[in-house]
């Protein structure tokens, strides 16, 4: 965990204040008091990502907080597949557990989780 300088330090290119605009419209989560906000991996990766999307892709300002919620969906599905394959690995027989992954795939034998 870092603090907010540590994570200005880290990242670059990007304003202080731009970053405590962040948390305040909860695009990033920090833990802590608002004054002495304490980072994370996953808000350090939060960070650089709005600033792809503001700087490098151009999406504007009203468009964030959507792509922000959409890619938290995605991320959140995601994981609850890779649970779902995790606990159908652990009790299937791995033949059924085949058949259905080609089931689901768009091709033959593909694990359609990667």
């Amino acid at each position: 965990m870092i603090d907010l300088r540590v994570l200005l330090r880290q990242v670059g290119d990007v304003e202080e204040a731009d970053v405590r605009r962040w948390i305040a419209q909860e695009w990033v989560r920090p833990s802590g008091p608002a004054q002495a906000p304490v980072f994370q991996d996953v808000d350090v990766a939060r960070v650089r990502l709005i600033i792809e999307l503001r700087r490098d892709l151009g999406v504007n300002e009203d468009a964030v907080p959507v792509v922000l919620s959409l890619l938290d969906q995605l991320y959140r599905e995601r994981d609850r597949q890779r649970r779902l394959r995790d606990a159908l690995a652990a009790r299937v027989p791995p033949g059924v557990l085949q058949d259905v992954f080609m089931a689901l795939s768009d091709g033959p034998g593909r694990d359609p989780n990667g």
